[in-house]
């Protein structure tokens, strides 16, 4: 899986579920929130003052990782 700005939380962990803990170490502890399901990588940042970029790093990193 490659995570873009648009990529929507839910389908990451829904991909993978191990990658919630990336998602609780930046902050972002709504993971399981049924916006999740809508909301794209880039949103959630905003709404979390989470960087975008640094997130995408962090969870393409553990996918090219995990292969």
């Amino acid at each position: 899986m490659e995570v873009t700005y648009e990529t929507i939380i839910g389908d990451i962990v829904d991909f993978d579920e191990d990658t919630a803990d990336i998602f609780l170490e930046c902050g972002m502890h709504c993971i399981d929130c049924p916006v999740s399901r809508m909301e794209t990588v880039e949103e959630a940042c905003i709404v979390h003052g989470v960087d975008p970029d640094e997130l995408i790093e962090k969870l393409n990193e553990y996918f090219k990782n995990k292969k």
